[in-house]
């Protein structure tokens, strides 16, 4: 016994060897005469295969229209063929022949396997005819088998499995008159017990009531039919049943009878279902990975907790959940963050109204406290209707939302990491059953991946912070100048939580003088830091004495290969001194292996500052005999000093970075402000700090228009 969709059925005889030798389609009927030899009714597939011949027609004749040929090629008009064994009376169990197609489009021939016996049970004028049927074969190589083995037994076995009724359509409600006995052996209903029925007697509640109407239609327009229905014994056990009806006409061209073929594909619907749930059980599994590989291939990227927690729902819709909702807690452990998503688009707007929602409301439920709390570490299933849901929440839109989306139960996952619980996962179910022990296990293992990716994107944030901190503290506070507009940045790169080595000055010299630097040491962690800071006091010291610029990198040079201060560093230094009357200024700059500062010109001119480059500090190499350069600083000109990281890129190098940058500065607006050319420049080349590879540093000092010439 097996079951079938919680039914019992029997497994049939021949259950295996019928599936594999005829096709799922309507079969060719005829009905023949057994005193006269002649085809006296056929159905429409009969009439195709045999085309040109009106009934009656002898059955040499019908031969010979169809081309019928035996296994071997011979053609069977003549000689002892199935259908004249037929019409003499004798059964034919099964014989594969072949016949020509009706039609130009193809030489192939229809092979086809031929069951007939006389009708000597059935009540007159049938009792007087033969009943032939003709399958369309399925698989060629088993019936070849059947046919070189001789076997008569198994051949009979497929004739025998074959349940074969004939129905009267002139009769009220076309009931049955007569049955094989294959229909008893099949459905537990002798001929007397069904001669007169309908054969709906068959159906049952679990029946497909549309199939049944397919098969009622095809009917009434005369149209042969196949379907698979669930069908019950006489004993009440269910089976899977094969049905195919055809009309059959006389020579006029009038409906005489239905004949029905059924067979017995429990086996073959069961094998069927098996596949499917298989099919559907790996289905559900490469969801499930896919689902655990896109939350941590999604959140590892993230360095935003509060992104992270916020795009967690999204991942585990729909494959884990109907839709979902995620609650982050502050350093305190209180909720403190609601995010929703739904797996159906058509829900995106209640999923975001729902989503305001304040999330101490929704954090209402034991369940979801103990969780939070961390005294409950695993996945909670919790039956929750959409009332109990809806109850706590403050606002009606936010109950309809919950409303419109449903729920049944949520499974209630708690993210943890290093020991504490971050946050929790809630996964909606909608309908259906409570989640399996795999399904429960896949919403874990989320919850552990998800609960990692958040917590370390919190550790980041927090290191982060503290770098940038430090990092900003190792920079100057800008003076105010009477004569100079000046401001700065530093931006740190977009990935890593380490401090680097760019930096910048600005000095109100005790001569007069206004002493200007930027420099890059190599590197991206404290030791670059440090190095920055000792760099930044000494050229602060050789500056603040009232050196030249080639001078004090000179200097600064030296003490930095001498005391090994540093591996490698960049740097600018340029002194802007104007006369006593401030009518003339001019910039005097070096330059140690640092990209060229640029100097903005009033009307849009821009001057690469790119003389007077010597070597890196901390890099013993010969350098050039001209260490500084000199140029005129007008009023209203802008002096532009900058790091790499603000134009270096992996996809453009910096010569070109260069270029683009003393464009953007000719297009300027004229009169900028020192603020405003720097945040120009910031905006045009680093997408506000979204897209750095590297620290950077901008520097602009400007020059007061107002200033005498």
């Amino acid at each position: 016994m097996t079951d079938i969709d919680g039914l019992t059925a029997v497994q049939p005889f021949a259950g295996a060897v019928l599936p594999s030798v005829v096709r799922d389609t309507p079969a060719a009927v005829l009905l023949v005469d057994l005193d006269e030899g002649d085809v006296v009714f056929a159905n429409h597939l009969a009439r195709q295969l045999a085309p040109g011949t009106g009934l009656p027609v002898g059955i040499p004749e019908w031969s010979r229209a169809a081309g019928l040929r035996d296994a071997t090629g011979e053609d069977m008009e003549d000689g002892p063929a199935p259908l004249r064994r037929v019409a003499s009376g004798e059964p034919v169990t099964g014989e594969a022949v072949t016949a020509e197609r009706g039609s130009d489009a193809t030489s192939a021939r229809e092979a086809l396997w031929v069951v007939g016996f006389p009708l000597t049970d059935a009540p007159p004028p049938l009792a007087r005819q033969a009943l032939v049927v003709m399958l369309p074969l399925r698989e060629q190589e088993a019936v070849a088998e059947l046919q070189d083995g001789g076997d008569l037994r198994y051949r009979a076995v497929v004739a025998s499995d074959l349940s074969f009724t004939i129905s009267d359509p002139h009769r009220e409600d076309d009931p049955l008159v007569w049955v094989n006995p294959a229909f008893t052996r099949t459905t537990g209903y002798t001929s007397e017990d069904v001669v007169g029925r309908n054969c709906r007697f068959l159906q049952g509640p679990a029946t497909d009531r549309e199939a049944v109407a397919r098969i009622s239609r095809a009917l009434r327009e005369d149209e042969p039919v196949t379907e698979v229905l669930l069908n019950f014994r006489a004993d009440g056990t269910a089976f899977w049943n094969e049905v195919v009806i055809s009309p059959v006409f006389d020579a006029d061209g009038r409906l005489t009878h239905h004949v029905g073929v059924q067979s017995d594909v429990t086996a073959r619907v069961e094998a069927a279902a098996e596949r499917d749930r298989a099919l559907e059980a790996a289905r559900r599994a490469n969801a499930r990975l896919e689902a655990l590989a896109r939350v941590s291939s999604a959140l590892s990227s993230r360095l935003d907790s509060h992104e992270a927690l916020a795009v967690l729902p999204g991942l585990v819709v729909p494959d884990l959940a109907v839709w979902a909702f995620a609650i982050g807690t502050d350093d305190t452990g209180r909720p403190s963050a609601f995010h929703v998503a739904h797996g159906d688009p058509a829900m995106a707007e209640h999923a975001r109204v729902l989503a305001t929602e304040d999330a101490h409301r929704y954090a209402h439920g034991p369940q979801l406290a103990e969780l939070l709390s961390g005294a409950v570490t695993d996945p909670i299933s919790w039956e929750l209707d959409v009332d109990e849901a809806a109850g706590p929440l403050e606002r009606e839109e936010s109950r309809e939302a919950v409303r419109a989306m449903g729920m049944t139960r949520v499974v209630l996952v708690p993210l943890r990491a290093r020991g504490r619980t971050t946050a929790v996962l809630g996964l909606v179910v909608v309908d259906g059953s409570a989640p399996g022990p795999t399904d429960l296990a896949t919403m874990a293992d989320v919850g552990v991946r998800a609960g990692l990716a958040i917590d370390n994107a919190r550790l980041y944030e927090r290191e982060h912070a503290a770098a940038l901190t430090l990092q900003r503290s190792l920079l100057p506070d800008l003076p105010e100048l009477d004569d100079f507009d000046v401001a700065a940045t530093y931006l740190p790169a977009a990935v890593g939580a380490e401090v680097g080595g760019d930096w910048y000055d600005v000095l109100d010299l005790p001569d007069g003088g206004l002493g200007v630097a930027i420099g890059d040491v190599m590197g991206h962690d404290l030791q670059a830091a440090a190095a920055m800071g000792q760099l930044r006091s000494v050229l602060r010291s050789y500056a603040w004495s009232g050196d030249e610029p080639g001078a004090v990198l000179r200097r600064l040079d030296l003490l930095v290969r001498g005391l090994g201060m540093a591996g490698l560093a960049t740097c600018v230094y340029a002194r802007v001194a104007c006369a006593e009357d401030g009518s003339r200024c001019a910039v005097t700059y070096a330059k140690a292996g640092h990209p060229p500062p640029m100097l903005l010109l009033p009307g849009g001119a821009v001057e690469r500052l790119d003389q007077a480059l010597t070597t890196p500090i901390g890099v013993a190499a010969p350098r050039t005999l001209v260490d500084q350069a000199e140029v005129p600083m007008p009023p209203g000109a802008a002096l532009v000093l900058y790091t790499d990281g603000l134009l270096e890129r992996r996809d453009r190098p910096l010569r070109q970075g260069i270029d683009e940058l003393a464009q953007v500065l000719s297009q300027a607006p004229e009169g900028c402000s020192a603020a405003a050319l720097r945040d120009l420049v910031v905006a045009r080349f680093t997408d506000g700090g979204l897209d750095l590879e590297d620290d950077t540093c901008v520097l602009v000092v400007r020059r007061s228009p107002d200033a005498p010439e």
